[in-house]
C-alpha cells in the first residue's frame, strides 16, 4: 500500500508540475498515465472529468480525488490531491521570492507570455478528446467498419437540443443544464450503462 500511495504522489507530482493552464490542462498527462498505469481508461478519465466539473472545486484536483479514491481509498485521495498541488505551492513560493524583482524584466514577461500557447495546445488537446470519446465511437466503427457508427447520435442529437435550448433559456443558472443532462443520461442509458 505504502508503495501504491508514492507512486501516487509521484505521477500526480509530475502532472502538477508540467500541466501549466489549469485542470483541463491535466487532461493530456492524465491519459497517458492512464495508460501506462492502468489505474483507469480513457472512457472513465471522461466520466470522471465529467464528475470533476459538476462539482465544487478546481478541475484537477477534483479529478486528482477521484483518481485516488479509486485506485487507494481515502488515503489514496489525499496523497494524489498533494501530490498534484506540491508544485504549484512550490513554484508559487519561489515566484513570490524573486518576482519583485524581477517582475519588469522583459525576459520574464516574455516566458509568461510564451506559456499562453502551450496552455492553450493542452486546453485544446484536451476539449478534443473529450468531443471525440462523446460524440464519436471510434471503437465501435473500428470493428465494424460501417459509417453509420461512427457517430453517437444520442449524444449528438443531446448536444444539440442543450445547445439551442441553453441559447433560447439564457437565463437558467448552468448549473440547471448540468441537471437537466444528467437527467438525461440516465433516462436514455448513456455512458454503456
Amino acid at each position: 500500500m505504502l508503495i501504491l500511495l508514492l507512486k501516487l504522489f509521484y505521477e500526480f507530482f509530475k502532472v502538477g508540475l508540467f500541466s501549466v493552464g489549469g485542470g483541463l490542462a491535466t487532461l493530456p498527462f492524465l491519459q497517458e498515465m492512464g495508460n501506462r498505469t492502468g489505474w483507469f481508461t480513457t472512457e472513465q478519465l471522461y466520466n470522471i472529468l465529467a464528475v470533476s466539473e459538476s462539482t465544487p472545486g478546481p478541475i484537477g484536483v477534483n479529478m486528482a480525488t477521484y483518481v485516488g479514491f479509486t485506485t487507494a481509498g481515502v488515503a489514496g485521495s489525499i496523497i494524489a490531491t498533494l501530490g498534484l498541488i506540491t508544485p504549484s505551492v512550490i513554484i508559487i513560493l519561489i515566484v513570490a521570492l524573486f518576482l519583485k524583482n524581477f517582475k519588469d524584466n522583459k525576459h520574464v514577461k516574455s516566458a509568461f507570455y510564451g506559456l499562453r500557447p502551450a496552455s492553450m495546445g493542452l486546453i485544446c488537446t484536451a476539449g478534443i478528446g473529450v468531443l471525440l470519446i462523446t460524440l464519436f465511437n471510434i471503437d465501435l466503427f473500428k470493428q465494424t467498419g460501417s459509417f453509420t457508427d461512427l457517430f453517437s447520435i444520442k449524444a449528438i442529437i443531446l448536444a444539440a437540443v442543450l445547445f439551442a435550448l441553453s441559447n433560447i433559456f439564457k437565463k437558467i443558472h448552468p448549473v440547471a443544464w448540468i441537471g437537466v443532462a444528467a437527467v438525461v443520461g440516465i433516462l436514455f442509458r448513456f455512458g454503456g450503462a
